[in-house]
């Protein structure tokens, strides 16, 4: 049994051994040295061997032609191979030969490419540190320049950006550390700086202003050519504002080199710089926005005080659009609401003080400008626009003041008679002032005069001036036309009705008035009364509105002329009154004289100056209108005879004699026959021409009724007389006829 087990042990030792690789074999051979039958494996190995040579053996027999047949080819191949090996030798030494200048070309090649890789790294190398450099270079430039707000940015980007992307040098490692010093030398000049550039637009406020208005009034003289004289420029001031103002942009520029930011790194505070700048800008708005106390006295006040304010705005809004956080768009507005708040404050308190017409218009070209000015740099002005409308006000008052005075001087230098004119030339004159249609004085032959005196052209002229006052202040409002129309309506109509009222009330009503004057007054406001139409077509004229257009204002001129013509009319009536009041108050009737025997009496010396008076007025009454004219006489006939009868009627007149009551009936009997003549000049009426004389005639008759028996009975006599004063009356004249 154990016999079989070795056997069996040993044909596995066999098989490993041939299927094994021979350097694995060690294991497998202890093992059978380790063992008892080592004679007996030997055995077996031999006997495997003997197999092996017999099987070897006869694959030999097998193969041995094939065999023959190869060793006899390859002798023939090694002649071959002899033959090659020559030509590979051959072509070796040709190889070699010919490769000694590849070699040569590539060893140089080799050479070339590590001096190009170490160019490329030098080159990468230099792409970080250049910009270091230049960076470095850049920043000393800035300092020079003193453009110290760059300069920090500058100093920003080297030391977060291309310091790190640069590398470990020396040169990176000095500048590394000169950063901390230089930039606590930047911030503290360009704080210096900041504070010199807060002092410099200080000064130059007013200077950049002049500058930003002068460009905007060359614009509005190429815009308006014809305003060119009215805002006073020139070729040689356009020049010079040229030159000012391209320095003045220069000056700005250089002064704001200081500001610029284009971008902030939260790293740097520039916050320090923002909060002087704004606390410091707005200390000096509050200077610019306070205005001297005497700046209404001239227009060069108001001019500086806006120049100022145009100049501070016009910085603030440079500063807005080149730099990025120093101001901001809200920042602006704030400032300008609250500056516009004061400046309207201020225009209001210091334009109220003005009572110069010709400064208020200049006053208000100035808002104008300065409206303009800064509307062109994105200001709201619309405020600005609305306080002109109220001083409109204001310059309405100032006029009508000025008009009032005028009025009264052309009141008190006039002659108040007819216009005499020799020539074609003094007529057109006369009419190209005022709007004359009177076709029949046109066919007089020279020399005439005129119905009208000097105060109606001057006043028609003086109503057109008015007017074109007015026109003046409404341009550039930014007004329709028809508001313009109706502001022009309203204000003339405040002169017509208030102040030229007034003046002609106060000519009517001053003293030593004469009739001839109040005479030619109603003629004069006859014709102004006319010529209102005139005045109308004028308006619509150069507003460029229709006179018919609805809800437009109508000019009171009619009524105005109308109310002092009728004042007129009633002061004539007072005044006729008055100086016969004069003559009658020179009467001195004897009340107890006696009866003068044969011959006639004479009229008492009062009256026949008062008829002599009489006449030299009803004659200049021809030239009033027919109403007007029988109306004064009728009144001052029945003022006569009504005087005549007061003085009868006396309470201290106790006693009348029958030489008084004779002189009284010569009287009246002189005043009868003197009444027919006085009228008929002035009245073509036979109604009127006849009544009057029957009031001195009635009066006569009822003289002659006053006999003895009633002489002394006064109270009789009184009633009497009263019933004397019915037959004055023109009412109840018929009805007495009747009686």
């Amino acid at each position: 049994m154990a016999s079989v087990e070795t056997a069996a042990e040993h044909e596995r030792i066999l098989r490993e051994i041939e299927s094994t690789d021979t350097n694995c074999i060690g294991p497998t051979l202890r093992s059978v040295y380790d063992g008892q039958e080592h004679g007996l494996f030997m055995e077996k190995l031999d006997a495997r061997i003997r197999n092996h040579d017999r099987e070897i053996e006869k694959m030999c027999n097998h193969h041995f032609q094939g065999f023959v047949d190869s060793i006899t080819e390859l002798l023939k191949v090694r002649g071959e191979a002899q033959k090659l090996k020559s030509q590979v030798i051959d072509t070796n030494r040709r190889l070699q030969d010919d490769g000694k200048d590849l070699t040569s070309s590539m060893e140089e090649l080799q050479q070339c490419r590590v001096q190009q890789r170490n160019i490329a790294t030098t080159i990468d190398k230099l792409t970080h540190c250049l910009p270091v450099l230049e960076m470095y270079s850049r920043l000393q430039e800035q300092m020079r320049a003193k453009r110290y707000y760059p300069a920090l940015r500058t100093l920003e980007q080297l030391e977060q950006t291309c310091l790190p992307r640069a590398g470990q040098y020396r040169f990176c490692s000095i500048m590394a550390e000169n950063i901390p010093k230089l930039r606590i030398q930047i911030r503290d000049t360009a704080m210096t700086q900041l504070r010199d550039f807060l002092e410099s637009i200080r000064k130059h406020s007013d200077k950049i202003g002049e500058t930003a208005i002068k460009q905007v009034r060359r614009a509005w003289s190429l815009r308006y050519p014809q305003c060119n004289s009215a805002a006073g420029s020139s070729t040689h001031e356009e020049e010079e504002g040229d030159e000012e103002e391209e320095e003045m942009e220069k000056m700005i520029e250089r002064e704001e080199r200081g500001i610029e930011a284009p971008s902030i790194h939260p790293s740097i505070r520039f916050d320090l710089y923002f909060n002087y700048y704004r606390k410091q800008r707005r200390k000096q708005a509050r200077l610019v926005l306070q205005p001297h106390s005497n700046m209404h006295e001239t227009l060069e006040g108001y001019r500086r005080y806006f120049n100022q304010i145009v100049g501070f705005f016009v910085v603030e809004d440079h500063v807005l659009h080149t730099t990025q956080g120093l101001v901001n768009r809200a920042y602006v507005e704030e400032l300008w609401e609250l500056a516009l708040s004061k400046i309207i404050a201020a225009l209001r308190t210091h334009s109220s003080y003005c009572d110069n017409p010709d400064l208020v218009l200049d006053l208000k070209n100035l808002i104008v400008l300065f409206a303009d000015t800064l509307q062109g740099y994105g200001f709201p002005v619309s405020q600005l626009f609305d306080m002109l409308l109220e001083m409109r006000e204001q310059y309405g008052e100032i006029l009508l003041k000025r008009w009032n005075i005028t009025f009264r001087q052309v009141l008190d230098q006039d002659n108040y008679s007819p216009i005499p004119v020799s020539t074609e030339q003094e007529f057109k004159h006369y009419t190209s002032q005022f709007p004359l249609q009177d076709p029949e004085l046109e066919k007089l032959p020279f020399p005439k005069k005129l119905p009208f005196s000097e105060f109606v052209p001057k006043v028609y002229c003086q109503l057109k001036e008015f007017i074109y006052a007015c026109l003046k202040y409404s341009e550039d409002l930014h007004l329709s036309s028809t508001e313009v129309d109706d502001m022009i309506r309203k204000s003339t109509n405040l002169l017509l009705t208030r102040t030229l009222s007034h003046c002609l009330q106060y000519a009517i009503k001053k003293k030593n008035v004469g009739l001839a004057e109040l005479v030619q007054v109603i003629i004069n406001t006859t014709h102004l009364e006319q010529s209102c139409h005139f005045l109308e077509e004028f308006i619509s004229n150069i507003t460029n509105v229709p006179p018919d257009t609805a809800n437009a204002t109508k000019l009171y001129g009619t009524s105005t002329f109308k109310d002092a013509r009728h004042a007129a009319e009633a002061e004539i009536y007072t005044s006729l009154n008055a100086k016969i009041d004069q003559f009658l108050q020179l009467a001195d009737y004897d009340w107890m004289a006696a009866v003068q025997g044969g011959g006639t009496l004479d009229t008492s010396d009062y009256l026949i100056d008062l008829i002599a008076f009489l006449k030299s007025t009803f004659s200049v009454f021809t030239n009033l209108p027919g109403k007007v004219a029988q109306t004064a006489c009728m009144s001052a006939c029945k003022h006569i005879s009504t005087s005549l009868m007061q003085l009868l009627l006396d309470p201290e007149v106790r006693q009348i004699s029958m030489g008084a009551l004779h002189q009284i009936h010569t009287d009246v009997k002189e005043c009868e026959s003197e009444c027919r003549l006085l009228l008929h000049p002035i009245s073509d009426s036979f109604t009127v021409t006849s009544l009057l004389p029957q009031f001195f005639l009635r009066l006569q008759s009822s003289l002659l009724s006053l006999l003895f028996p009633f002489l002394l009975y006064k109270s009789v006599f009184l009633s009497l007389l009263l019933s004397l004063l019915h037959i004055f009356c023109p009412n109840l004249n018929l009805f007495l006829h009747t009686r």
